[in-house]
C-alpha cells in the first residue's frame, strides 16, 4: 500500500465489536488471570493497547518495524541519548531546534558525554569529527530553520564504518516525504507534536527502527523513566495520522506557492526552502525525499522589519512550532530557539531578522493576501525605521 492509503486503513487491535475507530484504553492497570501469571498488559507505564497501536502505525508509515511513542519529542531524544555512557561523543548538527541543543550542551554534558557540532551537510566535516568514541549522529534535514539538507545515506555509510547510531529527525517532512530508514538511518525521529498529529491538541514523539535490539534498549528506556504517552494523547496522535497525507499535501503546494511569492518581492532578502531550485541542497534532497514540506524561512535584512511584519500578519498566529492546519508565523531567535545556550549562540543561533513560516489547510490565496498586506504595513512604517536603524533600501510589492 502507498502511505496515503496506510494512513487510513490499519489494525485497529482486538476489539470484540469492531468498532472502526479503536477504543482508548483509558486505564491504568490491567487484571492479571493469576497472582503469578502476567497478561499481555499489566501497567500502561510498560505498554498499553492503545500506544502498542499508534506505535504500529508510526512504523509501518515510516518503513520500520518497530517504534515507541513518548510524552514529547524531547522526551524521544532524551530516550535516544539514554543509551550512552560517561566518556561517549555526538557528532550534532550545527543547526538544530532550540530545545535539541539545550538538551545536548546543559544536560548531557553534567553525565560526562561531550557533544561536537558540525555542518553535517558537509561529508568532510563530519568525517573530521569522529573520535573513538563517537557513538551517535544526531541530524535533522531539512535542518530547523535553515532548512538546510544532509545526505542522509552518505552520512549512513560514515556512522556505520565506525559502529555509530545515525538518527535522522524527520519532523520537518513526515513519512509521506521522507522515510530516512530507506536511506540507511537507524533510527528516525519524529515531533508527533507537528505534521502527524496536525491539531496542535497532542505533545508527542516518537523514535522508530528496524533494529530489535535497539527497540528494545528504547522500550527499557521509555518504560524505566516513564516517558511513554498516554493513552488519550495516543488516541488522538492516531486519529490526527488519519489526515497525514491529505493535510500535508495541501501545505506542501500552498508552501511551494508562498515561496515562490517570496523570493520575488523586494522585501525579502533571502528565502530558504528546499522547493526553490536556489536552494542549496535542492537536487540532493529531490534525491530523498518526494516534497519540500511546509515550513519556508526568510531574512528581511532588519530585526525591527521582521518583528513589525510578524506582528502585522492576521492568519498567521504568532506561535512556536509547526505542522498544524493553522498557519503560524514566528522569529526563531527569540522564540523556537532562544534556548540555545549563550555559548553557542554565536555559532548556532539563527539570524534575529529570520522569520519562519508554517503553512496550514487555508487557501493559500488568503493566506497571500495576508502576508501582502503585513509587507504594505512595513512600507508604511518604513521611513521611520530606516530614520532609527539606517536601513536604506526600499520595500516594495513584486
Amino acid at each position: 500500500m502507498k502511505t496515503a492509503t496506510k494512513c487510513v486503513h490499519f489494525d485497529t487491535g482486538r476489539d470484540p465489536f469492531d468498532a472502526i475507530s479503536p477504543p482508548i484504553y483509558q486505564t491504568a492497570t490491567f487484571r492479571q488471570p493469576t497472582a503469578s501469571e502476567f497478561g499481555e498488559y499489566d501497567y500502561t507505564r510498560t505498554a498499553n493497547p492503545t500506544r502498542t497501536l499508534v506505535e504500529q502505525q508510526l512504523a509501518a508509515l515510516e518503513g520500520g518495524t518497530h517504534a515507541c511513542a513518548f510524552s514529547s519529542g524531547m522526551a524521544a531524544i532524551t530516550a535516544l541519548t539514554r543509551l550512552l555512557k560517561v566518556g561517549d561523543h555526538i557528532i550534532a548538527g550545527n543547526d538544530l531546534y532550540g530545545g535539541t541543543v539545550r538538551l545536548l550542551d546543559q544536560i548531557l554534558s553534567r553525565v560526562g558525554i561531550c557533544v561536537s557540532y558540525v555542518d553535517t551537510t558537509d561529508l568532510e566535516e563530519v568525517r573530521g569529527s569522529f573520535t573513538q568514541r563517537t557513538k551517535l549522529v544526531l541530524v535533522e534535514t531539512p535542518t530547523n530553520p535553515m532548512l538546510r539538507i544532509c545526505d542522509i545515506n552518505a552520512l549512513a555509510q560514515v556512522a556505520q564504518s565506525v559502529d555509530a547510531i545515525l538518527a535522522v529527525d524527520n519532523s520537518m517532512l513526515s513519512p509521506c516525504f521522507q522515510q530516512p530508514l530507506a536511506f540507511g538511518a537507524d533510527v528516525v525521529i519524529h515531533s508527533a507534536t507537528k505534521f502527524l498529529c496536525g491539531h496542535s491538541d497532542v505533545t508527542a514523539g516518537a523514535l522508530i527502527t528496524n533494529d530489535s535490539r535497539l527497540h528494545r534498549q528504547l522500550a527499557f528506556q521509555q518504560n524505566a523513566e516513564g516517558a511513554g504517552l498516554s493513552p488519550f494523547e495516543s488516541w488522538l496522535l492516531l486519529r490526527g495520522m488519519k489526515t497525514l497525507a491529505l493535510r500535508v499535501s495541501r501545505q506542501n503546494a500552498s508552501a511551494d506557492t508562498i515561496a515562490h511569492f517570496l523570493s520575488r518581492h523586494s522585501a525579502v532578502e533571502n528565502v530558504y526552502y528546499p522547493g526553490l531550485p536556489s536552494h542549496p541542497g535542492h537536487q540532493l534532497h529531490r534525491a530523498q525525499a518526494t516534497g519540500d514540506g511546509a515550513v519556508i524561512t526568510f531574512i528581511m535584512g532588519n530585526r525591527l522589519l521582521s518583528e513589525r511584519f510578524v506582528s502585522a500578519t492576521q492568519l498567521f498566529d504568532i506561535a512556536v512550532s509547526f505542522g498544524s492546519v493553522r498557519s503560524t508565523i514566528s522569529l526563531p531567535a527569540a522564540m523556537s530557539h532562544a534556548s540555545i545556550p549563550q555559548s553557542l549562540k554565536e555559532k548556532m543561533a539563527p539570524p534575529p531578522d529570520l522569520v519562519r513560516l508554517s503553512i496550514g489547510i487555508e487557501d493559500v490565496n488568503d493566506l497571500i493576501d495576508d502576508l501582502t498586506q503585513a509587507l504594505c504595513v512595513i512600507a508604511d512604517r518604513h521611513s521611520n525605521i530606516r530614520k532609527l536603524t539606517g536601513v536604506s533600501d526600499s520595500i516594495q510589492g513584486s
